[in-house]
């Protein structure tokens, strides 16, 4: 019905839905007459004959007002007005100076320049976050450039079975844990009543002749040395059977690392019969039942191929070294030394003689676990054994490195004796 104010569906007559349209269409005119036009951005005061465009209440227009923080307390101070939110356009192209007059932006390269200019606390931070960065990739750098100092020495014996690139390390790192258990007390001469320290080096350098004479492998002679040691070290031994316990011991390394073990006449032989048969069997049951069967211990030899691999080495170093760490076979003061020590000494004492090297590498540094630092005061030493190895009666090792299947090192280079001098740090 037409007459009605709603359908029987409650729709709105046409008639009043006309007089809301056209109220609408009022507020809508009215509105969009009050409506002032944004300016672009960024925005600044206008001027007109001098004077600053205001709104009705006389103030400057909230629209063209730079934002300050005085402005800010006149705005929070006065009644709630109408706002308008501005929506600032994207600018494909970075606004100059000129045009940046009123908004608020912070230079760092102004505030550093300006002293009356407090820098803001967060502009103190990001610059000393830069600094930690710039610090932490320099770091970053210097680690990369010593892992390019360091070799992998073992990568040329990747696909050789025998050499056991897969569990090398593990094996070494093994040595390195046992090898001060495996080794004689530094002091343990002071618990012998019958025998020094000098009897001791006459027996390592008579065993070290008959091991060349009997041409023996070079782990035996270190295995020797290591057994005498340490069973000296909980066996007190009168003066008389001390060779027999260096015989005994060379027998029992023999049995441990060679393929071809000498008969125990030969041994009684080589010792112009100052012991017999039943002796040397004697003593071996006595020696294996105090080391208790620990015949696999790390000595000097083994960490000495490791780290002359590590030094890249070629054959004058090599028979140089071991030509230092046999001339501290024979004396008791090295035993302070670990094993591995010594070998990492011979090695950088034998570069420093062949004036190879003064310096110890990287590379030796990570497989040796050693700094040269670490290594000068027991390099010293054997330099000072090195100046007195062809003098005096113990020089068994002298003349074995003094002939041509060793290379005649023993003499054709002369001792590193700068590594004695003070100034040499």
């Amino acid at each position: 019905m037409v007459g009605s104010d709603e359908n029987c569906q409650g729709v709105a007559r046409p008639s009043i839905l006309r007089g809301v349209m056209g109220n609408n269409r009022r507020a809508l005119s009215t509105i969009n007459g009050n409506i002032v036009e944004a300016p672009q951005y960024p925005c600044k005061l206008r001027k007109k004959n001098g004077v600053t465009d205001k709104n009705v209440d006389g103030d400057t227009n909230p629209i063209h007002q730079p934002i300050t923080r005085k402005y800010a307390a006149q705005v929070v101070g006065k009644p709630q007005q109408p706002t308008f939110e501005v929506t600032k356009p994207v600018v494909e192209t970075a606004p100059n100076r000129n045009e940046l007059e009123g908004a608020f932006i912070i230079d760092v390269k102004d505030c550093k320049a300006t002293s009356d200019y407090v820098v803001p606390m967060s502009v103190q931070h990001t610059e000393a976050m830069m600094e930690e960065i710039d610090r932490m990739d320099e770091e970053i750098e210097m680690g990369e450039i010593e892992k390019t100092l360091i070799v992998d020495i073992d990568r040329a014996d990747k696909r050789n079975i025998l050499a056991a690139v897969e569990y090398i390390d593990d094996i070494h790192a093994y040595y390195k844990k046992i090898e001060s258990s495996a080794c004689a007390p530094p002091n343990y001469m002071e618990h012998q009543f019958d025998i020094n320290d000098r009897m001791r080096a006459i027996l390592i350098d008579w065993l070290i002749e008959v091991h060349y004479k009997f041409e023996l492998m070079e782990e035996t002679l270190y295995l020797t040395v290591n057994l005498i040691d340490r069973f000296l070290a909980v066996q007190p031994v009168v003066r008389k059977k001390l060779q027999l316990v260096g015989v005994t011991a060379l027998f029992l390394a023999c049995k441990y690392e060679e393929v071809s073990v000498p008969v125990v006449q030969d041994l009684i032989l080589i010792s112009d019969k100052a012991c017999t048969g039943i002796e040397v069997l004697e003593m071996e049951k006595l020696m294996i039942n105090t080391l208790q069967f620990k015949l696999s211990v790390p000595t000097a030899y083994v960490f000495m191929k490791r780290f002359l691999k590590a030094a890249q080495s070629d054959k004058k170093v090599e028979l140089l070294s071991f030509f230092m760490t046999e001339l501290c076979l024979v004396e008791y003061e090295t035993l302070r030394f670990p094993p591995s020590m010594l070998a990492a000494a011979a090695i950088f004492t034998a570069q420093c003689t062949l004036g190879v090297a003064k310096e110890w590498t990287k590379t030796c540094e990570k497989y040796s676990n050693y700094t040269r630092d670490q290594l000068l005061e027991c390099s010293k030493l054997m330099v000072t054994f090195h100046q007195k190895a062809a003098t005096g009666r113990l020089n068994a090792v002298h003349r074995k490195y003094n002939i041509s299947k060793y290379g005649f090192v023993a003499k054709l280079f002369p001792p590193a004796s700068f590594l004695l001098e003070a100034s040499f740090i």
